[in-house]
């Protein structure tokens, strides 16, 4: 009750509470909170452990110690061994590679799709927004004589203005503001530049679409930010501190763990080491020589 959750982290609290509640403080353990996992969520990845159970009871169990002394908990997080043998025992693959956009993916994509959706693929991709970023940029968000699009705050970063290409300007200002409509209230909201009132009312279109192109289908953020890093640093040899800076990414090194994807074919990287390199000829013929005294 000292923990000020969110709805979300509260709907993920209350089996661990139902489960654990009565326990003092002191007595959980790393391991127990980790032993949650196969008992709530059996058909679910180790990383899903980790998001919805590790985190917030040690969320919970940390923000005590910090208001009443409590003991402090830390947890080791499940190792590649575990991960591969829940994988196993739930029959599915966690952590699957994602597919980034790239620029013919895009093209594709904003010729079957209408000029709002069209824009938003191309904005994030342009850009490295995340959806929800994205979808709720109003018309008072974009300054355009600057070329600047405000985005609001989201995982760490604060709010901000980013720079974008006067062509991509164009593209928000030719689009007439709709105002979605509030699934939960039933009531319209503000007018939105890309009309979409949540970060997944985009998904079933954009299967439309991509279905209608003939293309496999992405979500927003392997189009957006996946696609974004590494078209700059694996398609345009960007360095990867600048890419992260143009993305918003304070540390470089997470969008070159997470976001930039090989596109080498490992059958191309194994023939490297079976290229014949070309030697120069050290033996000179009878015919160079001769030619060599004239």
């Amino acid at each position: 009750m000292l923990y000020n959750a969110s709805p979300k982290t509260a709907k993920q609290l209350i089996p661990i509470v139902e489960e654990i509640g009565d326990m003092p403080l002191g007595a959980i353990s790393g391991a127990l909170l980790k032993g949650l996992g196969p008992k709530l969520k059996p058909k679910a990845s180790t990383d899903t452990w980790w998001r919805e159970i590790v985190t917030p009871a040690s969320a919970v169990i940390n923000n005590a110690h910090e208001l009443e002394g409590t003991p402090l908990i830390r947890v080791k997080p499940y190792d590649k061994f575990e991960r591969i043998a829940q994988d196993k025992r739930r029959g599915k693959t966690s952590r699957v590679e994602r597919k980034p956009a790239d620029k013919e993916w895009i093209e594709a994509f904003c010729r079957a799709a209408d000029p709002y959706n069209a824009a938003l693929v191309r904005f994030m991709f342009e850009t490295a927004a995340r959806i929800d970023q994205a979808v709720s940029i109003e018309p008072d968000d974009l300054r355009p004589a600057e070329n600047k699009v405000r985005v609001k705050a989201q995982k760490g970063h604060p709010e901000g203005w980013i720079t974008v290409s006067p062509q991509m300007m164009d593209e928000l200002l030719a689009l007439p503001p709709k105002r979605p409509k509030n699934r939960k209230t039933g009531k319209f909201m503000k007018p939105r530049v890309f009309g979409y009132g949540s970060s997944t009312g985009y998904n079933t279109r954009w299967k439309t679409i991509c279905k209608s192109a003939g293309i496999p289908y992405l979500s927003a953020h392997p189009a957006g930010r996946h696609g974004f890093f590494t078209e700059l640093v694996v398609r345009q040899g960007v360095d990867p501190v600048t890419a992260a800076k143009a993305g918003r990414w304070s540390d470089p090194n997470l969008p070159m763990r997470i976001y930039a994807h090989a596109e080498t074919d490992e059958a191309d990287v194994r023939a490297r080491f079976r290229t014949n390199h070309v030697q120069a000829d050290t033996v000179q013929t009878s015919k160079s020589k001769k030619s060599q005294k004239e």
